[in-house]
């Protein structure tokens, strides 16, 4: 792709080089090579771009007061962003192409010409895939599953049938998507428990990627909704009937038990944990290890912007602070205390 297209697509400014300059991809400014993007973002990083071997360089405007001859400069307000932007423009396709003989697809679901099927993998019946989605070696892609454009969907997923993904939806190794939520009612006399019916549906819209060996269940009766832009880090657990909300990140180990809501832009770091029937307002930042006790709603009202939420039950970090200084005073003050009461008695 030459650079200057590159450049009309993501935005920025060309200030220097070459408009017709070939690039293949983006790396670090240590591997760089005269074909590659690199980016910086502070000044120590700019010098090494700049002296790196990266045929192009995104910097912030004003970052150096001159640029070395021969390299192509391209200045953007947030470099980073560019940088990532331009690594999904340029990432190169998987070079396998149709539907592998190993592969098993239902005569009924109807596959666009472009898709890639890998080998072992299984279309169920009544299945659409829509042009230039890539289905990995040994996924099992279930009856009535509706999959968008250009999805990646990466070896030995498993999507159970009526889940419904929209476009551009990134699936990594081992995800299951639409398995019955955990959901039982008690027979109070003999003890045993029956389940709920879990007949319900699954969601996902477009833009969203959900990590390696994570599990999002269906809906029991109605649905479970996992917004546009929503990026799943690896071995997060929802519940069935959650909705998270739009541009939602869930960091590793995150449970979501069912019934809860997740507002737009909200952010659960890692092994957070949520009851069932949470609300979870738009915005909140949840650090990690935070817990919220079922049936509560946790939001950002009478709080700064960027307030971060952190302890069970959470609550802002500055009073947990305080709290934890508190309690380190008290448990001081009483063992100065038990020391005087064994001087005394000694």
């Amino acid at each position: 792709m030459i650079l200057q297209d590159l450049v009309e697509e993501l935005g920025g400014s060309l200030v220097q080089g070459d408009p017709e300059w070939m690039v293949d991809g983006v790396n670090s400014c240590e591997k760089a090579s005269a074909f590659d993007v690199a980016f910086a973002d502070s000044d120590a990083a700019a010098a090494a771009g700049l002296g790196s071997n990266a045929g192009v360089v995104v910097l912030k405007p004003g970052a150096a007061k001159e640029y070395p001859r021969g390299k192509c400069i391209v200045e953007s307000d947030d470099p980073k962003l560019w940088f990532a932007k331009a690594a999904k423009v340029l990432k190169k396709r998987s070079l396998s192409v149709g539907i592998a003989h190993s592969a098993v697809v239902a005569p009924d679901a109807k596959v666009d010409q472009a898709v890639v099927v890998g080998p072992c993998a299984v279309i169920g019946s009544h299945v659409k895939i829509g042009d230039g989605t890539h289905i990995g070696a040994g996924a099992v892609i279930g009856e009535n599953v509706t999959i968008g454009l250009h999805c990646q969907i990466y070896p030995r997923v498993v999507i159970y049938p009526g889940a419904t993904l929209g476009d551009r939806v990134v699936v990594h190794a081992g995800a299951v998507l639409g398995a019955d939520g955990f959901g039982y009612v008690r027979d109070p006399a003999s003890g045993a428990y029956t389940q709920f019916p879990q007949q319900g549906t699954l969601v996902i819209e477009d833009d969203v990627e959900i990590g390696a060996n994570s599990t999002v269940d269906r809906g029991a009766l109605e649905e479970t909704r996992i917004r546009r832009g929503t990026k799943i880090d690896n071995l997060v657990h929802v519940g069935h009937n959650c909705d998270i909300g739009e541009h939602v990140i869930l960091v590793a180990l995150t449970g979501i038990s069912g019934s809860s809501t997740v507002g737009r832009g909200a952010v659960l770091a890692g092994q957070v944990g949520i009851g069932d029937h949470v609300r979870v307002g738009p915005g909140v930042i949840l650090g990690g290890q935070a817990g919220v006790f079922s049936g509560k709603t946790i939001s950002n009202e009478g709080q700064r912007p960027g307030t971060v939420m952190f302890g069970t039950p959470a609550r802002p970090l500055r009073q947990v602070l305080r709290e934890q200084a508190m309690l380190t005073k008290l448990t001081n003050a009483a063992r100065s205390g038990e020391k005087e009461e064994t001087s005394k008695s000694g």
